[in-house]
C-alpha cells in the first residue's frame, strides 16, 4: 500500500447530536492514491462538506475507521495531522494586512518554534510553493490587493509550503469566472502530477470534474461511489445525481443537459 495516502474501512458518516446520530454516507470504503487529482462531486446537501470534514478529523465518523498512511486519524496529534494533511477553505481571510508571502509562510506553522521564526529550509519551502504556483509577480501585495483567483493560488501556495502528501479543497472554484476556474483545476492538476501528492477536492462544477480529474467520488441518495471518470459514465453513475425529470447527463458528450 506504499502508493495509498489515505483509506478508509467501513466509514459512515453523517450529524452527531447529544441523543443520537443521523447518518448520510453509510459503509463506504474509499482508497486515495498519491499524485492524482481527485473530484467530489454531488448534489447540494448531499453530504459532501461532511464527508471532507469527516476525513480531516473535524467531525468524528458515525462509524469505521479512516488512516492516513496506514496510520489510524484518531492516533495523530494536531501537530502530527497537520505535517499529514493541509486544508484549502473558501472562506475569506480575517482583516489583516498580510502579504500573501506572509499568508503562504503560514504553511510552516507545523514545523517552526513557538516563536514562529523561520528557518532556511521554510523559507525554501515557501520559495518553492510560490514557484509552483506560479505568483512570484505579486506575492508581495496585501492579500486584499489581489483577485479571488490570485488569493485561491496564494491558499494553495500555502498549502505546498506546509509540505503535506494530502491536500484537501472545499469548492475552490467558488466566485471564479470559467476561464479561472480552468486555469485553477489545470494547476492542481499539474501539481498533483509533478509533486506527487494528492489533491482532493469538492465542485459543483461537474462537467469540469469529468473532462479534468483523474478520479471522481460520486456521492448520490445511496451510495458513494470512487473511479475514473469513463468508467463512471459508462456504468451510467452521473444519471444517479440529480433527482429530477429537467436535467439529464448525456454519454455520448460526458455531460448534462436540459431537457
Amino acid at each position: 500500500m506504499e502508493n495509498i495516502i489515505l483509506h478508509t474501512q467501513n466509514l459512515s458518516i453523517g450529524y452527531h447530536s447529544k441523543t443520537s446520530a443521523r447518518t448520510i454516507i453509510e459503509s463506504s470504503d474509499i482508497t486515495l492514491e498519491k499524485g492524482k487529482l481527485i473530484a467530489l462531486v454531488g448534489a447540494n446537501g448531499i453530504g459532501k462538506s461532511t464527508l471532507l470534514k469527516t476525513i480531516t478529523g473535524i467531525i468524528p465518523a458515525i462509524k469505521g475507521s479512516i488512516y492516513i498512511n496506514d496510520k489510524n486519524l484518531n492516533s495523530y496529534t494536531p501537530k502530527e495531522l497537520a505535517q499529514e494533511l493541509s486544508i484549502v477553505l473558501t472562506d475569506s481571510l480575517p482583516p489583516s494586512n498580510l502579504t500573501v508571502y506572509e499568508i503562504i509562510a503560514l504553511g510552516r506553522q507545523p514545523y517552526t518554534n513557538w516563536l514562529g521564526t523561520l528557518t532556511e529550509e521554510d523559507k525554501t519551502k515557501v520559495k518553492e510553493a510560490i514557484e509552483l504556483t506560479g505568483i512570484q509577480d505579486w506575492q508581495h501585495k496585501r492579500h486584499y490587493e489581489i483577485s479571488d483567483g490570485q488569493l485561491q493560488k496564494a491558499l494553495i501556495a500555502r498549502a505546498l509550503a506546509q509540505d503535506t502528501n494530502l491536500v484537501i479543497l472545499d469548492e475552490p472554484t467558488t466566485h471564479l469566472d470559467l476561464l479561472h476556474k480552468v486555469s485553477l483545476i489545470k494547476l492542481l492538476q499539474k501539481l498533483a502530477h509533478e509533486t506527487e501528492k494528492t489533491f482532493l477536492y469538492s465542485t459543483h462544477d461537474i462537467d469540469l470534474a469529468i473532462q479534468m480529474s483523474d478520479e471522481m467520488i460520486v456521492l448520490t441518495p445511496n451510495k458513494l461511489v470512487k473511479d475514473q471518470p469513463c468508467n463512471l459514465i459508462a456504468d451510467g453513475v452521473f444519471n444517479l445525481l440529480f433527482q429530477n425529470e429537467s436535467i439529464y447527463f448525456d454519454p455520448l458528450i460526458g455531460k448534462f443537459k436540459v431537457k
